[in-house]
């Protein structure tokens, strides 16, 4: 069982990746990093809580996106009609597998493209958890073995 403590953090580690897989300027990776070097709770919980708070970020995302049409020429619009029918070129050229990318730096950005782009959500979620899981795989990986074993 969790000390209240480690549960705190691991809340604290969930809110710290939603608000980076939204368009908000978050980090979540050195939260992640020092739950798992100071051994908060178990690796395979911090990995599962950073990639289930991450996703559901993107779904937000996702769900910002279906809705975006609305607001289109409004004052309310974040890009322009341009950047947006470029983005909407770009998705529809590389297709789905764009949110194999929804990890890295703007990837965030292809997940609120899915949603304008009408993306199945099954399909959506699947392929960013994915994403999601493994890059904190990799992480806590890279973490391991940075700190020697």
């Amino acid at each position: 069982m969790l000390s209240l403590p480690a549960a705190g953090a691991l809340a604290g580690l969930f809110a710290a990746a939603f608000g980076a897989a939204t368009l908000l300027p978050f980090q979540s990776e050195i939260v992640f990093v020092g739950l798992q070097v100071a051994g908060t709770a178990p690796l395979w919980l911090i990995v599962t809580v950073a990639s289930i708070g991450n996703t559901a970020g993107s779904v937000v995302n996702y769900a910002m996106g279906l809705g975006v049409e609305r607001f289109r020429g409004s004052r309310w619009f974040p890009v322009s009609d341009r950047q947006l029918e470029r983005a909407q070129g770009w998705y529809a050229r590389y297709g789905v597998w764009t949110l194999l990318m929804s990890w890295a730096p703007f990837g965030d950005g292809f997940t609120v493209v899915a949603g304008i782009m009408r993306t199945p959500f099954w399909l959506f979620l699947g392929l960013v958890a994915l994403a999601k899981t493994g890059r904190y795989a990799v992480l806590a990986w890279v973490t391991v073995h940075a700190a020697g074993g």
